[in-house]
């Protein structure tokens, strides 16, 4: 029988990587991800977790290890954030376009200059053309849940892509809610056996292959084609994933998004991560008011959820994005990627930008959000260059 504690998100992601029955973790400690990975070696050390933890002098040296061990079919973990995820990056293109299934927690955190050690999406999302899928939650039973599926889906052998699990720093990572926690029987049904992947190859000494280290213009292109496909198949994988996972937990992730009130809206506001809950509240508070509007929460961000966004977007009178994010001299990343999707629908779609180094966002922002989006839906007025949300005075 499940059982419920009270976890922070890192502790969530370390029993999600536990229950998983991880084999090689590899990390090196950057606020606010340190605790996922103390927690991990605590379950090493005391026996609970039988796993290999490889400590290593680097993010890079850390995504070169799991890059190993996924080769001889080991099930790898790790975790990081912001800067760490940098000094990673290279690895990171390599595990994505390798075909490397592993997972890794990402706590988000802003980019410098200026130091910051709190929630910004840059991280994560200047990563999104690296191969590898990627979440993002909005609580602490998303985050353990999605490290959970995230393992079936990774080494099911349509897809053998790495994926990312985004949590916010410090809104998630460090702040404790119930968890529900599922037998360890129950996800030992759901995955498949830890080390039991032989596919797309294993480094094994009693079976050498040679591998090439240098593609030719005739070949290059059907390797990044396979990424495509790959990408392409998680969309059903995830789906059929998130559906079995919610017959054993009663928690349904049947789907790249979450729909909240979307289907009677005339406006519908777009976000990602842990203000979706604030989203939420603000979309009931302005339902009691008489107002018709909805939130659309992208859970997966690659592989993109292109047909969801057009068959709830449209005929809305006016679709929002709020974005964590911000390409400079462009906009809202997801602002881009959402009017790109909606590409010949004939809704306008307006970009917000907030909640960087860590702002708050707050349901009185979402609510106002939505006032904005409703006024300029009445006037017929169109879109504007993205509005930053809570911006103060330039100093």
């Amino acid at each position: 029988m499940a059982k419920t504690e009270i976890l922070t998100g890192n502790y969530a992601v370390a029993y999600g990587a536990k229950l998983s029955r991880v084999q090689v973790i590899s990390a090196y400690p950057i606020t606010p991800q340190t605790s996922i990975v103390e927690k991990l070696d605590e379950f090493v050390e005391s026996g609970e977790l039988n796993a290999r933890y490889v400590r290593v002098e680097s993010e890079h040296s850390a995504m070169a290890a799991c890059i190993g061990a996924s080769a001889t079919g080991a099930r790898a973990f790790t975790a990081t954030s912001s800067h760490g995820l940098m000094y990673m990056s290279e690895l990171v293109w390599w595990a994505g376009l390798g075909k490397f299934p592993l997972v890794m927690a990402v706590v988000c955190r802003a980019l410098a200059p200026p130091w910051s050690i709190w929630s910004e999406h840059n991280d994560v999302l200047a990563h999104r053309d690296s191969g590898w899928i990627i979440f993002f939650a909005e609580d602490n039973q998303e985050v353990l849940d999605l490290i959970i599926q995230s393992y079936r889906i990774c080494e099911d052998e349509r897809v053998l892509q790495p994926v990312m699990v985004a949590l916010d720093a410090f809104i998630l990572s460090h702040t404790s809610t119930p968890v529900s926690i599922p037998e360890q029987s129950d996800v030992d049904g759901y995955l498949p056996p830890p080390g039991s992947r032989r596919k797309p190859f294993i480094l094994d000494t009693e079976n050498p292959l040679t591998h090439g280290n240098l593609t030719y213009p005739e070949h290059f292109m059907e390797f990044r084609y396979e990424v495509e496909k790959s990408m392409n198949s998680a969309r059903r994988v995830i789906i059929e994933a998130g559906r079995r996972y919610g017959e054993i937990t009663g928690r349904y992730y049947d789907s790249l998004v979450e729909d909240y009130r979307c289907s009677d809206a005339d406006v519908v506001l777009v976000n990602v991560g842990s203000s979706s809950g604030d989203a939420k509240e603000a979309v009931d508070l302005l339902r009691d008011e008489g107002y018709r509007v909805g939130l659309l929460k992208l859970r997966a961000i690659r592989p993109f959820p292109f047909e969801d966004l057009r068959r709830i977007c449209g005929g809305k009178r006016y679709i929002g994005v709020f974005d964590r994010n911000y390409s400079f001299g462009y906009g809202g990343i997801l602002h881009c990627e959402v009017s790109s999707a909606l590409s010949g629908i004939k809704v306008p779609v307006q970009g917000f930008v907030g909640g960087l180094g860590g702002r708050d966002i707050t349901v009185d922002n979402y609510v106002n959000i939505f006032k904005i989006l409703i006024d300029m839906a009445d006037r017929g007025v169109e879109p504007k260059p993205p509005l930053w949300v809570g911006l103060r005075e330039v100093v």
